[in-house]
């Protein structure tokens, strides 16, 4: 039930070169050449830096390159920490005078009680005018059993059941919104419980906690940032039309 892309990564690229070694090893061995070559030059060494058994040798790597395309446009970037929240943003080109506007989450990572990284939680805040408050995008491997869904609850109160949306390759998403009491038990509380099923092991419950060290502020921080980012999509679309 361990959510780690990087471990997940290095595992398929440890396989793919371990699955090629052996291939590797039989054209150093089996080639030879069309013809036959003359004795002396059956004695000619390799030539220094030479690449008998076709392996890629890399390309230098543009570190001004990659850093550029670090700050592209659409990549997100952590703005600052809220007690145990990341407020992580999306680079756009809004900005609000000299500042820049970007949409803004709170997110966490999930652990399990070995400390290992199973799941993630990232929350938003939603315009007035409608039930839900705020969403939540809540991510968790591919091996959750997926009929039983997703448990949430407060500092052990009544919990909550949410279905799962869909599933990619990273692992399995639930979409859901939380109404303004929901957030305001975030805020009260010390500690949310999220719960999934392994699909390995059904008869067993994850019980991941969720620390609401910081959530309050984080969420007002949130609110704050995302009204700068309608503010200036706003201006924008009003831009846009007025050169139309």
């Amino acid at each position: 039930m361990i959510l780690d892309a990087q471990s997940k990564l290095t595992a398929l690229a440890l396989a793919a070169l371990l699955a090629a070694t052996p291939s590797f090893a039989q054209e150093a061995t089996t080639e030879q050449p069309a013809e036959e070559q003359p004795a002396e030059a059956a004695t000619d060494a390799p030539a220094e830096g030479s690449n008998d058994l076709n392996l890629d040798m890399g390309t230098p790597i543009d570190q001004a390159g990659d850093a550029a395309n670090e700050n592209a446009l659409g990549t997100t970037y952590v703005l600052e920490v809220s007690g145990d929240w990341e407020v992580r943003c999306v680079r756009t080109p809004l900005k609000l005078g000299d500042e820049s506007a970007d949409p803004c989450a709170l997110h966490q990572l999930l652990r399990d009680e070995s400390n290992n990284p199973v799941a993630t939680i990232e929350l938003v805040n939603l315009p007035a005018g409608q039930q839900a408050v705020a969403g939540a995008t809540i991510v968790t491997p591919l091996e959750t059993l997926l009929t039983e869904q997703i448990t949430l609850s407060v500092d052990g109160g009544q919990g909550r059941r949410y279905p799962f949306t869909f599933c990619t390759q990273q692992g399995c998403i639930a979409r859901v919104g939380f109404t303004n009491d929901a957030v305001s038990n975030f805020k009260r509380g010390s500690k949310g419980t999220l719960s999934i099923v392994p699909a390995t092991a059904p008869d067993q419950q994850v019980a991941l906690n969720i620390s609401l060290s910081g959530f309050t502020a984080g969420f007002d921080r949130l609110q704050e940032l995302n009204a700068r980012n309608a503010e200036a999509l706003e201006a924008a679309r009003a831009a846009a039309d007025s050169d139309n």
